[in-house]
Formats: structure tokens, C-alpha cells, sequence
């Protein structure tokens, strides 16, 4: 299911880090992300690929198990906007789809019930 790495940045990877440790998810989450932040690849904000789920990028966004997609633009905490669908890189959606790809299917453990999210591009904003 999570085969491949996350890539972050440090900033990113501490944050998450820090999020987790702070109890702002599930445990099923805890047990993921903790997971993930064990085996992900860490690089300067400059050598992150393009295509890589970050802050500050915006990001599409199907959703398999409703059958949606949905675009959303990722900022740092203290820029969110959501009438202007600008959301906090620590909302649900972008900690489960933080440091992973376009192309990436992903399962995921929402506090509603798990999704399966596949990641269909990725810009910079």
C-alpha cells in the first residue's frame, strides 16, 4: 500500500514530527505517519522534486472512495484562507498525501473512515 518513500523537506518532517506529538490524529494515523517519518527521505526545500505534495503547492486530488476530485492549495498554518480553498498544510488531507507524488494512490485512515486518495498533479503556487 505505502510502498515507496516520502520525501520532505526538515521543516516539513518536524512539523509532522510535532503534530503527532501533540496528538492531532488518530492513532491509526499516529501509527502511519510515524511510520512514514521513519523511512522518509529528507532535502533541502530546493532538491524537492516538483511533483512532491508540500507546503505552498497546490495539489488535485481524487478521491476514489467518493468518487471526487478536489483541488486544493496547501500553505503554512498561519496563511490559511479556506473561502480562497487556501488550507493548512496540517489539515487531514494534507497529512495523509504530505511527501508523496503525482501518481501515488494512497490508503488512509480519516477520522470518517478510510479513503483512498490518488494524487493527480501537483504546482507550485
Amino acid at each position: 500500500m505505502m510502498s515507496k518513500n516520502v520525501i520532505l523537506t526538515t521543516g516539513i518532517y518536524d512539523m509532522i514530527k510535532d503534530h503527532v506529538r501533540r496528538k492531532k490524529v488518530t492513532k491509526q494515523e499516529e501509527e502511519l505517519l510515524l511510520l512514514e517519518l521513519k523511512n522518509a527521505e529528507q532535502v533541502y526545500r530546493r532538491d524537492l522534486p516538483e511533483d512532491i505534495v508540500t507546503v505552498n503547492r497546490r495539489v488535485k486530488i481524487k478521491d476514489h472512495t467518493e468518487n471526487k476530485e478536489k483541488e486544493y492549495t496547501f500553505v503554512s498554518t498561519t496563511k490559511t484562507n479556506p473561502k480562497k480553498g487556501k488550507l493548512s498544510i496540517l489539515c487531514d488531507v494534507a497529512v495523509a498525501t504530505i511527501g508523496r507524488q503525482v501518481g501515488d494512490v494512497i490508503n488512509w485512515p480519516f477520522k470518517d473512515g478510510e479513503r483512498k486518495l490518488e494524487i493527480l498533479m501537483v504546482e507550485n503556487i
